[in-house]
């Protein structure tokens, strides 16, 4: 089998030119993971967009990163091939260069660091209330799994 990624942004936004690239790149982390039979979505956004979505859904009034909401559900196709909705990613576009600013990598690196942290989500995985910072090893398994991936993957490009 494998897996099914869709791919969009919100309405009046203009489309990346890279975005053709994160279908792909989610195919090889899933791969790398183990992961088959799942369908994931990505939205790509603004600040005020995933700022509305932070407040409704975790109460916190600003924007963030990314967000992942897991589904969990499962739906047979019209070719009778069963699917796990994995759920969404929710990725702000406003704030991709202001953390790649903060971490001191570029926009690739943090967009993959990004897609990897939500997907790694939706599979299960959390890391209360431990952060990546800058020249800190992450201690727990969601943080150290992530990383190793990254680094795994440290030459696909997304964004050229």
């Amino acid at each position: 089998m494998a897996n099914a990624v869709l791919v969009s942004v919100i309405e009046n936004m203009e489309e990346p030119s890279w975005i053709a690239g994160i279908e792909p790149f989610l195919q090889l982390v899933m791969s790398k993971l183990g992961i088959d039979g799942e369908e994931v979505s990505v939205l790509f956004c603004d600040d005020p967009f995933i700022r509305t979505l932070n407040n409704t859904y975790r109460n916190i009034d600003s924007p963030t990163d990314v967000l992942s909401f897991e589904n969990g559900e499962t739906y047979e196709d019209d070719d009778g091939t069963e699917w796990e909705c994995a759920g969404d990613i929710t990725i702000s576009l406003d704030t991709l260069p202001k953390n790649a600013a903060s971490f001191a990598t570029d926009e690739n690196g943090e967009l993959k660091r990004l897609l990897v942290h939500g997907l790694l989500h939706l599979n299960g995985y959390d890391h209360g209330e431990e952060h990546i910072e800058p020249g800190v090893e992450p201690v727990c398994d969601m943080l150290v799994k992530q990383e190793k991936l990254l680094r795994e993957l440290s030459s696909e490009k997304i964004i050229e």
